[in-house]
């Protein structure tokens, strides 16, 4: 079955990861009529919950409340993600049938190993894309890549917030969907626990993050290069 093209495409190391990082950006992208895409790393097999088979389930309910155009898995081996050319040959096959214009990654630092080896091989992977001569297909490299820097603790600047107020409804429906992975746990993934269920976390950390632009949800990003503004008198953030 052919691939369409998507504009913006989230990467995660697990089914779950995306949703977490990310979701509310990626429902509100949909909202804004956007092709939008999740290609899970990994099926999640050495995870201490759950099954392989009952995430996959998990992650199609995620999806739909997301509004996903369409959600890939590359099925590297879970917990043994590496940098190296066969996989990133397979992530560059699938930067070709997707098309992204915009990547979205975890950042490149993690307390799980897949989470920072994923990092650096999907960025990578999207500057080998356009190297004819690497891998098979038409090339294709991405505009823009970013890094989602939700529940991180290091003092890491968001370069960007994207407000996801009206989409968080839809970003904790998602999350609620892993109900194998968080019912009843108090961390996962980079969320230190803090005493509260994991759903009351993800929503005082959302609530933090939408702080930060004066808005009631939002979802933090870092890039490496500088973002461009193009009308200084409509910056909406107030200062003072």
């Amino acid at each position: 079955m052919k691939v369409q093209p998507v504009d913006v495409l989230a990467i995660g190391p697990h089914p779950d990861d995306a949703e977490l990082l990310c979701g509310g950006t990626l429902a509100r992208c949909a909202d804004q009529g956007h092709r939008t895409a999740i290609l899970d790393l990994t099926r999640g097999e050495t995870g201490t919950r759950g099954t392989p088979e009952t995430r996959a389930e998990e992650a199609a309910k995620a999806a739909q409340a997301l509004g996903l155009s369409t959600r890939e898995n590359a099925e590297l081996p879970d917990a043994d993600i590496r940098n190296d050319r066969a996989a990133r040959e397979c992530v560059v096959g699938w930067l070709r049938k997707l098309k992204p214009r915009v990547v979205i990654l975890p950042y490149l630092r993690g307390r799980h190993p897949d989470h920072r080896v994923a990092a650096e091989l999907c960025r990578d992977a999207c500057f080998l894309s356009g190297l004819a001569r690497f891998g098979e297909g038409p090339v294709h490299r991405p505009h823009k890549v970013v890094y989602a820097l939700a529940f991180r603790e290091d003092p890491v600047k968001p370069t960007f917030v994207v407000d996801i107020s009206e989409q968080f409804a839809a970003k904790l429906e998602a999350i609620r969907a892993y109900s194998s992975q968080f019912d009843g746990v108090v961390q996962a993934g980079e969320a230190f626990p803090t005493g509260q269920p994991l759903y009351d976390l993800v929503e005082s950390q959302s609530r933090h993050y939408g702080s930060l632009i004066r808005r009631e949800y939002g979802e933090p990003f870092y890039t490496e290069e500088t973002v461009e503004i193009d009308d200084l008198a409509s910056m909406r953030v107030r200062s003072i």
